[in-house]
C-alpha cells in the first residue's frame, strides 16, 4: 500500500489502551505521531496541514482520570483541523454525539429506532418529576460519561426523591443527566456491535450482573466456555465482577440499523449497544460509542485481529 505523504496523528488521553493499535502501525512501519490530549496545544493561526489524518481517540471518561479539560479542548481541536482541510476520523461531529447521551437518544428517535424511555434534566431536584410515569427502578445517567461511569440505580420513587433532597445526585460534568428506565436483559447480556469505516466489523455478546454498569469488552476476561483470556489488554478485575464475552452475528436488520446510526452520528470508528428488554422482548439500543478498545484477545473470541483491519482502513484514508 502506498505510503502518506505525511503523517497519521493519533489524538489520545489514556496512554494503555491503544498499545495493540501502536505496536501494528510499528510492525508496518507506518509513519504516526501520537498526540497526548491531556497536554496539548495549537496555533489557530496555522493554516498549513501537519498531518495526513488525525485518528481521534479522545476518551469522554477522561474526566473519571482527572482530564476534564481535555474533552472540552478536544471539540475546539477537531472544528480546527478541519476547518484546514485535515481528515479527522471521528471528527468534531461525531464527538458531539459521543459526549452526549441526549444527543445519541435524540439520534436514534430521528431514525425510528426504540430505546429505553428517558428524560433530560440539568438539575438534580428535577429528578423525582421527570421520573414519573416511567417504570421503575429507573437510572439517573450521566449525559457526558463513558466506561459505565456516573450511572446510579434507583429502584423506587422514594428512593430518587430522598437522593434529591439530601442533594446526592451527580448529573456530571456538563451539569447534564438523563433519567431513565432501567432495562432488565434477556438473558443476562448486552450486545456490542463494531464498525469500521461506518461499516459493520464484528458483535459480540457481553454478560455481566445487573449492578454492573462498566461492561467496556476491553474487560471481558472469559469466553463462553469460561476459559481464562490472557494479555495485557485484559483487566484483571474482570473476572471477579463476573463479566465474560462470546462472539456473535446479529440479524441483517441490527447490522443494517447499527450501519444508518453511524452513518447519521458521522462515527468512523466505534460501537453502539443493544439489549432485549425482557419485560416486552422489544430490541433497545441505548449507547453510541466513538471509542472502542476493541474485545480483548480478540482472534481467540470473534476470529480476527480487529487492529489489522483498524490499521488497513487508516492507511487507506491516508493516502490522497
Amino acid at each position: 500500500m502506498p505510503q502518506p505523504t505525511r503523517p497519521i496523528a493519533v489524538y489520545h488521553e489514556h496512554q494503555e489502551w491503544f498499545r495493540p493499535l501502536f505496536a501494528e502501525m510499528d510492525r508496518r512501519g507506518v509513519p504516526y505521531t501520537r498526540i497526548d490530549a491531556r497536554r496539548h496545544c495549537y496555533d489557530v493561526a496555522v493554516r498549513e496541514r501537519e498531518y495526513s489524518l488525525l485518528f481521534n481517540r479522545m476518551s469522554p471518561s477522561a474526566y473519571l482520570r482527572g482530564t476534564s479539560h481535555g474533552i472540552f479542548h478536544t471539540l475546539a481541536y477537531l472544528d480546527h483541523l478541519e476547518r484546514l482541510g485535515t481528515k479527522v476520523i471521528n471528527g468534531a461531529r461525531g464527538f458531539r454525539v459521543e459526549t452526549s447521551k441526549a444527543r445519541q437518544l435524540e439520534l436514534l428517535a430521528s431514525l425510528g429506532l426504540k430505546y429505553p424511555p428517558a428524560r433530560v434534566i440539568n438539575h438534580p431536584a428535577l429528578a423525582p418529576e421527570a421520573a414519573r410515569g416511567l417504570r421503575f427502578p429507573v437510572v439517573v445517567k450521566a449525559n457526558l460519561g463513558g466506561s459505565g461511569a456516573g450511572i446510579v440505580r434507583y429502584d423506587t420513587p422514594e428512593e430518587l426523591a430522598a437522593a434529591a433532597e439530601r442533594g446526592t445526585i451527580d448529573l456530571g460534568i456538563d451539569s447534564t443527566a438523563l433519567v431513565q428506565e432501567f432495562v432488565p436483559a434477556r438473558g443476562g447480556y448486552i450486545t456490542r456491535v463494531e464498525v469500521l469505516g461506518r461499516k459493520y466489523l464484528y458483535a459480540i455478546r457481553v454478560y455481566s450482573p445487573e449492578d454492573v454498569f462498566n461492561i467496556c469488552p476491553g474487560d471481558a476476561c472469559q469466553t463462553t466456555d469460561g476459559a481464562a483470556l490472557a494479555g495485557a489488554a485484559c483487566a484483571v478485575d474482570a473476572a471477579q465482577r463476573g463479566i465474560r464475552v462470546e462472539g456473535y452475528t446479529p440479524p441483517p436488520e441490527v447490522i443494517a440499523d447499527v450501519e444508518r446510526i453511524f452513518e447519521a452520528a458521522a462515527i468512523d470508528v466505534g460501537g453502539v449497544e443493544y439489549m432485549i428488554d425482557d419485560r416486552d422482548g422489544q430490541l433497545l439500543y441505548y449507547d453510541i460509542n466513538a471509542l472502542s478498545n476493541f474485545v480483548a484477545e480478540a482472534p481467540r473470541v470473534i476470529g480476527f485481529d480487529p487492529f489489522e483491519r483498524l490499521v488497513d482502513y487508516l492507511e487507506a484514508e491516508a493516502v490522497p
